[in-house]
């Protein structure tokens, strides 16, 4: 266990380098306020935190930097919890209550705007299609034999699909058709998509449509819907760019490779481990281009159902006590958001 004045240096040094980016050398800590202590006992806690593993010394400087298990201590330990600033919540509070009408919109735009405010890369998983219930069903003709249906859920993602009715469909049939299925599918969860609509079909659409194939070929492909995964969103790749860490052309290509790979990349992001944020520093990545990285993922939920995830990644050097703060505030509100669309149908 670090003793109080190896702590007190740790913070310092973890702070200072993601600020400045440099090596901190005892010089500096020196001057900070709250650390009273020569140089020389500074200089002594720090190569004992070096031999700990909790700093490295880069070749080319006298000055410390944190190690990954230095980052992990700061993280599980040392790490202030700030209250988000009023621009933040400000930017934040805008976003979520536009009350935006598509779940695809509200996402991206959640991921653009987390990358903004932290200036790193953001990730956002939106609800997979089958934790999701049927909100409302609507058919619309666009030619003699065809249609468009959509499937609208209760989290405001839009499905829409096209299809082939015979030419012998009138438009009353369709009108007939949608009627019965708001009726009997509103509230139904994508899960169970399929086998309702077919125990449907056998009770009852076969009296509204002449061609009971045509039935059966509408409600596939409504419940193909079922088989999506987690839409992923990704926002300020190009925030990577501007970290001195990333300079190298040859370090940060599979990182793009991997931003390319969406779904995968979804996949990576680390559930809670407290509360409701999970962090992965450097090697505690899987993904081998992460591996000099630090990941941090939040959960978002419809009531007590946790149904995505947003996340940041950036350099291991990142300001870890503000964007777990900014991403728990995002989570919180969007969450608020989806509760209350899911619970009063808006």
């Amino acid at each position: 266990m670090l003793s109080h004045r190896q702590r007190l240096i740790l913070h310092a040094i973890v702070d200072d380098y993601v600020r400045s980016a440099e090596p901190v050398g005892s010089r500096t800590l020196s001057k900070h306020h709250d650390i009273q202590f020569s140089a020389a006992t500074i200089r002594n806690e720090m190569a004992d935190l070096e031999e700990l593993g909790y700093l490295d010394q880069p070749h080319t400087s006298a000055g410390r930097v944190p190690s990954q298990k230095g980052y992990r201590f700061y993280v599980d330990n040392l790490m202030d919890e700030p209250s988000v600033d009023r621009k933040t919540v400000a930017t934040l509070r805008s976003l979520f209550e536009q009350k935006l009408s598509e779940m695809e919109r509200l996402i991206q735009q959640t991921a653009q705007v987390v990358s903004h405010i932290t200036q790193q890369t953001s990730v956002v998983l939106g609800p997979r299609t089958h934790q999701e219930r049927v909100r409302k069903i609507e058919m619309i003709p666009i030619a003699p034999s065809r249609a468009v249906v959509i499937l609208v859920t209760d989290t405001g993602h839009v499905q829409d699909r096209q299809v082939q009715l015979s030419d012998d469909v009138a438009g009353e049939d369709i009108a007939s058709l949608v009627k019965l299925l708001n009726d009997k599918l509103v509230g139904v969860p994508i899960s169970r998509l399929r086998s309702r609509l077919h125990r449907v079909a056998s009770a009852e659409l076969s009296t509204l449509l002449a061609s009971y194939e045509d039935a059966l070929a509408f409600l596939d492909e409504l419940s193909e819907a079922s088989q999506r995964s987690h839409q992923v969103y990704i926002g300020g790749a190009a925030n990577i760019l501007a970290q001195p860490e990333f300079r190298d052309v040859d370090k940060v290509r599979p990182l793009f490779e991997l931003f390319e790979r969406t779904e995968e990349l979804g996949n990576l992001l680390p559930n809670a481990e407290r509360g409701s944020i999970g962090v992965r520093i450097g090697s505690e990545n899987v993904a081998l281009p992460l591996q000099d990285c630090a990941v941090i993922g939040a959960e978002y939920r419809i009531g007590n159902e946790v149904v995505g995830r947003l996340g940041v990644i950036g350099p291991t050097r990142m300001d870890y006590a503000r964007i777990v703060k900014v991403l728990d505030y995002a989570a919180r509100a969007l969450s608020k958001l989806l509760t209350e669309r899911n619970d009063f149908g808006g």
